[in-house]
This record gives structure tokens, C-alpha cells and sequence, in this order.
């Protein structure tokens, strides 16, 4: 559901439809509709315009349409429209029978169009596009009438059936309303509404060659399905006189539209133009690039729809658009991950340590707690023996203060297992450290020493013996400045890429939990972060990315704004 754990304030679009089915406007009903272009994949700004629509017809007990504004056949594929079913599934969201199309409704809208030509209400115009654009005026200055906005109600009727029937050219000649070319509202100095377009349609084929104006097709395609709320994000506010126009001119049910804040967070893209650019260019390596803020990159990194659904019940709905610290959105992927992914061991960049002390030829399995958040995880068995690896980093030879991990003559716990104590480094003939040598104390099995005495660090480790290679990918955000479009001058927001975004790294060590585990499951490397399976990783080799560290940013802020 789109509202959050806590119970959802009376925000303002939820006031309109308590207001409306207190009044018994359309009889109580609340119907709403999500209605995408399959141009691209669905990212994260539409994951905020999905929970709205069917959160909300769900809270209400309505219903929510999943419709296709598909008028473009040039940039629209069925691959799009298969991609976005299944990422609106996936965040937890059922349409069930009431999947549409705009190009359902193609016939209807062109009868409709014949109608408003017949009252005199739109005329086909000649201009090209540059002579329009010149025609049409500035926010300043007001727009001209075309030389053709006077044609008579027959000649228009005869060339707009011309234009149906494919004979005119691509680019000849529009369909357009005849409004206001004064009017300061510049979506009504007589929009196109068709243009001549012989491009074969996804689901159409070549049974049209012209096509209608998203602005044409979208109020009337509400309207026949009888949208009692037509919820859309802010930059339509300019475009709903117009929508009202068409419906009030042809005497039709008439949906009540109400803008909301889109979605725009720190770091990230949320404009398909972009996006595009961004696959095109091969910047990325697809639409689902975990770098990427698409659903399918989310997914793939090992977001889960919960985390995404809280994040947008908690940003809320506003009237103003805002930008949010992309830290939140990873404060509710973590706090979910934290109650759900199972805990195991995974050093990234190893280091090998020989207990001397523990017999040859040996191994035992100790307890490992799956989940210290979910009592009935229960545990696992983890594997020791004389050979190991830890983190490189959790070792230093000459440590500055503050430095509690391992170094020479120190002693520190090995999670579920030992305290171990180095006694020698070993280093190769360039001077690079590549084995440490240690003892080990039995009667701290468990990790607790039995006289008493403490350690300041506990290191994770994984067996030499049972270790399962892996590679991980260590992903950071995919632009460095908050906004991506800050640019200098000359540039554009292509310059602000991350060059440091993914780090691979080949060689990792994994304890062998690990080597049945599949595409998509999650796991938290104790000390690391969480992880997600990818789905390149095989039996021959595991890849894992890395989902979120465990450094929780927000959860500062938010502490730090508490005591201010």
C-alpha cells in the first residue's frame, strides 16, 4: 500500500476525495488511473505517481486503471509496456481486468475530433512547424491566427478524412483547436490535436497514419473511463484549462484533475530524455544499471518495493515541488533490509592469517546467528579452521591511536569463533604484507573469554578451506553533485558523472552459505553493508552488489535536528 506503518495524515488530495464522497460526487466511487508512455522504464518518480494512484483508490475502497497513453508510435515498443507491468507488480501493485490503452480509444477520439471540426471548434492547418512556432507568440507577446484558421467547416471535414486515409504527406498539415491565440495561457492558442504520422503503431499496426496529441488523447481518455481523479504532477497545472475545454465542448463525463509535487531526489535523474541519453551513450550499461534509478536498477541492486513504498508514503504529498536527500530513501531501504536480510560473512579484500597454534588438518563449525532482529531466523553453521582470511583493512602495522582492530602483539574476536593474537607479518620481496601469523586461545570459543578479559574489536573472517570466490561490485551514486544539472556553463549534466560510481572488485572471499544462493536474494556482510545477488552470477562465479553500506546518514540528521 502507498501510506507508510504510521497512519496517513489528512494530506490534500485525500481532503478533496473525503470532501467529494462526503458529498456523494460520482456516487462515493473514487477511480483513478496510472497512465504511462511506453517510451522507457519506469524509475523512481513514477514509483511515487504509482503508490498515489493505487494507494489511494485502494485506501478509499476504489478502483485504479493502468492505462497506456500510447499516441507516439516513433519512441513507444511493446518491450516498454511488458517492462512497466512487471515493475508496477513487483512494487506490489494489481490493475487486475482494467488494463487500457489510449489506442483503445483511437476511433473515439477521431469521431470526437470530427465533432469539434463540425461546430466550427477546430480547423487543419497548413504551417509548418517552424511557421507555428513563429505564430504562436511568447509569454509576452500574443500569438497570430494562421492564414488557415478560417477555412470553411467542409473543406476542414474533407481534409482531416484526407489526412485518416493516409493521403497527405507526414508533415503536410495538422488537426488543431481553435481557441484563443491571445490567451496568456499558451497551451490554448489553438494546440495541435492530430498530426500525419505513417509510422506503424505497437498494437495498431498500419491501420492509422495519423495520431492524436498527448494533450488531445489524455483528458478524453479519462473521461471515457470515467475517472472520478485524475491525479498528475504538478507540470500539468497549465495543461487542465485545456483538458476542461475539450470535455466542456463536448459535453462529456468530466474528471476532476489534481496536481501533485512530482519526485525529485539529491543525486539522482528522473528525466527519461536523460535516462535515454545516459543508455545511448553507453555511460551505463542498460536501463537496469544498478546505477540507474529505474525500477529494474533498483531491483537489481537489491531494493525491495517495501523500502520504495515507505519512502514515498514518508516524502508525502505537497503542491510545491522540493528535492529530497536521497539519504532518506536509503534510511528506509536499510531499515527493512535490517528486519529481513540474513546475516553472513564476506571479506572483499582479503588478507590471510595462519593460526599456528590450531591443529593441521582440522576443522569445526561454530553457531552464527542468521538475523539478531528476527528471533525465529534461527542459526547457521560457519566453518573455522587454521587458515583464514580478514579484511586487509582491519589490520595495521604501525596503527594510530583509535585503531582497535588487529596489529602485532594485539588481541582481538573472531566473530562466533576466537580471540586470535598476531605474533608475525609476513611480507613479500616488494614489502607488501600478505600473510599475518597468529595464536589462538580455545577457551574463548563463543567469542567470550572465560577470565574475564576484553577486547576493543570484533572482525568478521571467512575459512581459506570453505571460502566460495565471489565478485562484488561497490556501487556509489551515479552523479557527484546533489543536483545533476548544476553545471558550469557551456556544459551540460553529463559533466557532473561519477567517475568512481562502481568499484569491482575480483577475488572476494564468501563463507560457503553462500553457494546456493540465487538472483535476487539479499544478505547483509556483517560489517559491510547489504547485498544483492546479481543476476550475472552463476555457480562458476557469484556477484553480489552492494545495496546500501550500513552507514545510516539520515538517521544522523535526523538525530542532530532532534537536539538542535
Amino acid at each position: 500500500m502507498f501510506i507508510s506503518e504510521s497512519k496517513p495524515t489528512l494530506d490534500f488530495i485525500r481532503t478533496i476525495i473525503t470532501e467529494d464522497r462526503e458529498s456523494g460526487k460520482h456516487d462515493g466511487r473514487v477511480h483513478t488511473r496510472f497512465p504511462p508512455e511506453p517510451n522507457g522504464y519506469l524509475h523512481i518518480g513514477h514509483a511515487k505517481a504509482i503508490c498515489v494512484n493505487f494507494g489511494l483508490a485502494e485506501e478509499f475502497g476504489g478502483r485504479c486503471n493502468l492505462r497506456f497513453d500510447d499516441t507516439n508510435p516513433i519512441k513507444e515498443e511493446s518491450v516498454y509496456v511488458e517492462g512497466m507491468k512487471r515493475d508496477i507488480k513487483w512494487l506490489g501493485f494489481d490493475w487486475g481486468e482494467r488494463e487500457y490503452y489510449a489506442s483503445d480509444y483511437f476511433q473515439q477520439l477521431y469521431d470526437m475530433a470530427v465533432l469539434l471540426v463540425e461546430a466550427g471548434k477546430a480547423y487543419v492547418d497548413d504551417l509548418s512547424a517552424a511557421e507555428m512556432r513563429a505564430y504562436r507568440g511568447t509569454l509576452t507577446e500574443p500569438g497570430r491566427n494562421s492564414p488557415h484558421r478560417d477555412r470553411s467547416i467542409d473543406e476542414n471535414l474533407d481534409l482531416f478524412e484526407r489526412m485518416k486515409k493516409g493521403e497527405l504527406p507526414d508533415g503536410s498539415c495538422v488537426l488543431r483547436a481553435k481557441i484563443d491565440m491571445s490567451s496568456g495561457n499558451l497551451n490554448f492558442r489553438d494546440p495541435v490535436m492530430y498530426r500525419v504520422l505513417h509510422t506503424p503503431h505497437h498494437r495498431t499496426g498500419n491501420d492509422w497514419c495519423i495520431y492524436p496529441m498527448y494533450d488531445w488523447a489524455h483528458g478524453q481518455s479519462d473521461s471515457i473511463e470515467e475517472i472520478t481523479h485524475s491525479l498528475c504532477s504538478l507540470e500539468f497545472e497549465d495543461h487542465r484549462p485545456l483538458y476542461d475545454w475539450f470535455i466542456d465542448q463536448l459535453e462529456i463525463f468530466a474528471p476532476r484533475q489534481i496536481e501533485f509535487a512530482r519526485l525529485n531526489i539529491s543525486h539522482t535523474l528522473t528525466s527519461k530524455r536523460k535516462l535515454q541519453r545516459l543508455v545511448t551513450e553507453k555511460k551505463i550499461s542498460g536501463w537496469d544499471d544498478p546505477r540507474m534509478p529505474t525500477l529494474s536498477g533498483l531491483r537489481r541492486r537489491g531494493y525491495t518495493p517495501e523500502s520504495i513504498r515507505d519512502f514515498c508514503g514518508r516524502v508525502g504529498l505537497a503542491k510545491k515541488n522540493s528535492t529530497v536527500d536521497i539519504r532518506l530513501l536509503e534510511h528506509c531501504l536499510r531499515e527493512d533490509l535490517n528486519k529481513s536480510a540474513q546475516r553472513v560473512m564476506g571479506v572483499l579484500r582479503p588478507l590471510r592469517v595462519v593460526i599456528d597454534n590450531y591443529p593441521d588438518g582440522t576443522s569445526e563449525e561454530l553457531d552464527a546467528v542468521n538475523n539478531p532482529e528476527d528471533a525465529g531466523a534461527g542459526k547457521r553453521k560457519v566453518p573455522f579452521s587454521k587458515v583464514l582470511y580478514i579484511e586487509r583493512e582491519d589490520f595495521m602495522e604501525d596503527p594510530p591511536k583509535k585503531f582497535y582492530r588487529l596489529a602485532p602483539g594485539r588481541e582481538v574476536r573472531l566473530r562466533y569463533a576466537f580471540f586470535i593474537t598476531c605474533t608475525e607479518v609476513v611480507k613479500d620481496s616488494d614489502g607488501k604484507i600478505e600473510e599475518l601469523r597468529c595464536t589462538y586461545d580455545p577457551a574463548t570459543k563463543g567469542g567470550d573469554s572465560p577470565d574475564g578479559r576484553k577486547v576493543k574489536a570484533t572482525l568478521h573472517w571467512v575459512s581459506a578451506e570453505h571460502a566460495v570466490d565471489a565478485e562484488v561490485r561497490l556501487y556509489d551514486y551515479l552523479f557527484s553533485k546533489e543536483d545533476p544539472d548544476d553545471t558550469d556553463e557551456g556544459e551540460d549534466f553529463m559533466a557532473n558523472l561519477n567517475s568512481e560510481s562502481v568499484e569491482i572488485l575480483e577475488g572476494c572471499k564468501v563463507e560457503p552459505f553462500l553457494a546456493g544462493i540465487e538472483a535476487g536474494d539479499r544478505v547483509q556482510f556483517e560489517r559491510q553493508g547489504y547485498f544483492c545477488v546479481d543476476p550475472e552470477s552463476s555457480e562458476q562465479k557469484l556477484v553480489f552488489n552492494r545495496t546500501v553500506s550500513l552507514k545510516d546518514a539520515w538517521a544522523r540528521i535526523q538525530k542532530k535536528q532532534s537536539k538542535g
